[in-house]
């Protein structure tokens, strides 16, 4: 690995859609994400920092330390497991206990300690199941001293005590200490790139703990340059998925649906890259290449049906000379300039050449250099 970063960084992502929805709303049928009072068009942070997450996945081949640990189905706990393991500290074992009958609903009525919860699963005949689930990491010193400190509802359920602390007793739990904590984060760190860029919590009920990790690259929401309209189309599948919608449609087996659109959007998001953060976290000069890299080609990794044509326009990067930065990052952004050229002023927007972006170079402070990709 490279040297870790010295200089702050301010960034600005320009990226546009065409006839596709850049980032749906599951909330909202997966309409396009849009300012109800303003119109314009929105894409989260969650989304940008997935497709960088994607691409370095699909670059680099989930090898460390490049590996990612937010990718598609994964299983979290499994990387906890494995930096313990790596670093040969001593494990515990969670454990999950059948509840008798009567008791798993009083017990959801009090508040037992972190690292007990309850479950539901269906057994083979059908019938519900209640489980006491006992994390690994549960602090058994921590049940003892609740029940010393919660007398009068020990001596009203006195039954549940006795059945949580014999399901307890026979299953080896043990909490990290504070040094094997942080030696965990700092191995997690070196080996996921996603976690050294962009932080994570890893302090997860069902795996070792790794403390919490506070990444030097953050953004801003995508925020369309003008309002956008979202489209709703009616598409039409030539199947059916059953027999029995076969036969309802008389073999016509047709399956109507919806997909929404907008035609044109021009989005703009904002960036901050801070060299603190980077020293906690290893943030190289080499993650740094990277990480620009995947903004300049993310999206031609990403493309689907429901995306339409994606694509980034511009980064400008502000580089500071100092770790502190020789300005703030709003006067920075300012100095963009996106506006509507002469030839389409009096029509919609349908491609980025309706646009004319310009920063005013002049203007730049002192200590700042202006670095324009691609």
């Amino acid at each position: 690995m490279s040297e870790i970063i010295k200089n702050r960084y301010d960034f600005a992502l320009l990226f546009d859609v065409t006839d596709g929805n850049p980032n749906g709303d599951p909330d909202a049928g997966n309409l396009p994400r849009v300012d109800a009072e303003t119109g314009m068009g929105l894409v989260t942070d969650v989304c940008l920092k997935r497709k960088v997450r994607n691409y370095v996945q699909i670059v680099k081949n989930a090898v460390k330390p490049y590996d990612i640990y937010v990718k598609e189905k994964a299983v979290l706990g499994r990387a906890h497991v494995e930096a313990f393991q790596d670093l040969k500290i001593e494990l515990g074992e969670g454990g999950k206990i059948a509840i008798p009958s009567g008791l798993a609903e009083r017990i959801m009525e009090l508040s037992l300690p972190e690292g007990l919860s309850i479950s539901e699963e269906e057994s083979d005949s059908g019938d519900t199941i209640e489980y006491l689930n006992i994390a690994a990491d549960f602090d058994k010193k921590q049940l003892a001293d609740f029940w010393k400190e919660n007398k009068e509802l020990v001596k009203a359920n006195g039954d549940i005590k006795n059945f949580i602390d014999g399901a307890s007793k026979n299953i080896k739990t043990r909490k990290p200490t504070g040094d094997e904590t942080e030696k965990g984060r700092k191995w997690m760190c070196t080996n996921f790139y996603d976690i050294r860029t962009f932080g994570a919590v890893l302090s997860l009920k069902s795996a070792p703990n790794c403390g919490q990790v506070r990444g030097p690259i953050q953004f801003t929401f995508g925020r369309s340059v003008e309002p956008v309209v979202a489209l709703e189309h009616s598409i039409t599948r030539m199947a059916v998925a059953t027999e029995a919608e076969a036969e309802k449609q008389g073999g016509d087996n047709r399956t109507m649906g919806r997909k929404f659109t907008i035609p044109y959007g021009l989005y703009l998001a904002k960036g901050f890259i801070s060299p603190y953060l980077a020293e906690q976290t290893g943030f190289s000069q080499d993650d740094l290449k990277l990480f620009w890299e995947a903004l300049i080609n993310m999206f031609d990794q990403d493309h689907s049906a429901a995306r339409g044509m994606m694509s980034t326009r511009k980064v400008f990067i502000f580089e500071h000379s100092t770790a502190l930065g020789n300005a703030p990052a709003h006067r920075l952004f300012d100095l963009i300039r996106i506006g509507k050229t002469e030839a389409s002023s009096k029509k919609p927007a349908r491609s980025f050449n309706d646009y004319s972006v310009t920063i005013d170079r002049a203007d730049i402070p002192a200590g700042v250099t202006l670095i324009e990709l691609p």
